[in-house]
């Protein structure tokens, strides 16, 4: 077994000064992830000020007929499918109690709960008012019938689930051996409160666009948008586990034993085969959702053309990518699956909230490249606070033995 290689608090050093000593950086600035990256976050950093302090059109395209943009479209409606996979690996670890798993759950924690968080920033940024992000707490404004406040509240439970779930790495971190007891116990609790919220939410987004019939284009829109989109949401959270599990691979090597990286071409087995499942119901549902509303007639057209493209090229061949790739055990065949279906799943979601979103106007609405540049700046700062996270705290580093008692 390997050691931790994450620090652990002394008895008698203050939290706040460990803490700051952590927050110092390890390792080469030079590298060329950080040579690229941090040109982007200062831009998008100067691009939010400019935001905030000029207004939501100073730096945006959206309108009063598409008031929904890129920063909904891609870094919240697309980013929330994509964390689906902490509640689809939390049930099969703490639930199915599929034990294999448990060495990639904390991460996969992690991933969920920091999108949740910067998703939640992008959906601010895209308020006209920002302050109203509030009003479904606190606020008197708000329709408690809604689906956005049921949304919204989902949203925040969830955020405070998977913070819980992930805790007890952090009290590993401090080396609070009390406080990694207490959360500990908490996990299951919060593990099934978490997999309820997240059901429910992931359909909830799609629900919000039962209120765009007649501006969604009729290949997008349908009365199961919100089932079409609670399944697909576990092939994309599976999906980005496999890559991000690949990327890491790579970039954490060291932290990760042998026996992990053994244990993970079985996980691939595993996860290709329930990802094929869940997109072979998905193209199914597509299909029986374009029978039903007698669309045909749209097929031989711009966007029927665009429709068979994703539903093709980025549903089906990666279904049949996957199960060849459990047929005859091939890592490659499933990342590269996993990335097709990442791409799908891009597709579809801009498909409906943006491309075929009032398909018909005159004057469509094309994100500026302020906001590229803000959503790209999102997810850069996303990934510099993981890596900061993976290299300090006990993700994929083996825990210490009083915390896998506690843990037991």
């Amino acid at each position: 077994m390997t050691s931790p290689a994450y620090p652990i608090t002394k008895e008698k050093q203050p939290v706040w000064r460990f803490i700051l000593n952590e927050l110092k950086p390890r390792g080469k600035w030079l590298t060329p992830f950080n040579i690229i990256s941090i040109p982007i976050i200062l831009t998008g950093l100067v691009l939010m000020v400019i935001r905030f302090t000029h207004g939501l059109g100073a730096v945006s395209n959206v309108t009063q007929e598409v008031p929904w943009g890129l920063w909904k479209g891609f870094n919240v409606v697309t980013g929330v499918a994509f964390a689906g996979g902490a509640y689809v690996l939390t049930f099969i670890v703490y639930i199915l109690k599929v034990d294999k798993f448990h060495s990639i759950v904390r991460v996969t924690v992690l991933n969920g709960f920091l999108a949740y968080l910067f998703y939640t920033g992008a959906l601010v940024l895209d308020l006209g008012k920002p302050w109203n992000i509030f009003n479904p707490v606190f606020g008197n404004n708000y329709g408690v019938s809604s689906v956005l406040f049921l949304v919204a509240w989902h949203f925040i439970l969830y955020i405070l689930g998977l913070l819980i779930e992930f805790s007890p790495a952090v009290a590993e971190w401090l080396g609070s051996k009390r406080a990694h007891k207490i959360l500990s116990g908490m996990t299951l609790g919060a593990v099934i409160f978490g997999v309820t919220l997240s059901v429910l939410h992931q359909s909830g987004l799609g629900a919000l666009f039962l209120m765009a019939k007649g501006k969604i284009h009729p290949l997008w829109y349908s009365e199961f948008i919100p089932l079409l989109f609670l399944v697909s949401s576990v092939f994309a959270g599976l999906s980005m586990i496999i890559f991000e599990g690949a990327i890491s691979q790579r970039v954490f090597f060291k932290q990760i034993s042998q026996k992990n990286r053994e244990a993970r071409k079985d996980m691939l087995q595993i996860l290709s085969r329930i990802c094929a499942f869940t997109m072979f119901i998905y193209f199914f549902l597509q299909l029986l959702v374009l029978i039903h509303g007698q669309h045909w007639s749209y097929i031989n057209s711009p966007m029927g053309y665009w429709y068979l493209l994703e539903m093709i090229g980025f549903v089906l061949v990666p279904m049949l990518l996957f199960v060849r790739s459990f047929q005859k055990p091939s890592i490659l065949l499933t990342r590269v699956a996993a990335i097709m279906a990442i791409v799908g799943i891009i597709l579809n979601r801009l498909n409906v909230s943006i491309i075929a979103f009032r398909w018909d106007a005159a004057v469509r609405y094309v994100p500026s490249w302020m906001e590229i540049v803000i959503s790209i700046s999102i997810i850069l700062i996303q990934i510099w606070i993981f890596r900061w996270i993976i290299n300090r705290m006990p993700v994929f580093n083996e825990s210490h033995s009083w915390a896998k008692e506690n843990r037991h």
